[in-house]
């Protein structure tokens, strides 16, 4: 598949009411299905970066068919 996308939900730890969505790109060589079970390792490599975030949900994406549709 080449390059994939995380977009991920995520919320303030401070303040859960803050939310906003992020987006990872990285290459990946599985399927969309593929990466939405294993995407869990790159989000919990990202809150380790980032731990004043935490993530409520996630799917996965090929930017390039989304640039596409714009």
């Amino acid at each position: 598949m080449g390059l994939i996308e995380i977009v991920i939900t995520i919320c303030a730890v401070a303040q859960p009411s803050d939310c906003r969505v992020k987006h990872l790109q990285f290459v990946y060589e599985g399927s969309l299905s593929q990466c939405a079970k294993n995407a869990q390792l790159e989000i919990a490599k990202w809150i380790g970066d980032n731990p004043d975030w935490f993530a409520t949900r996630w799917r996965c994406e090929d930017p390039q068919r989304r640039d596409k549709e714009i």
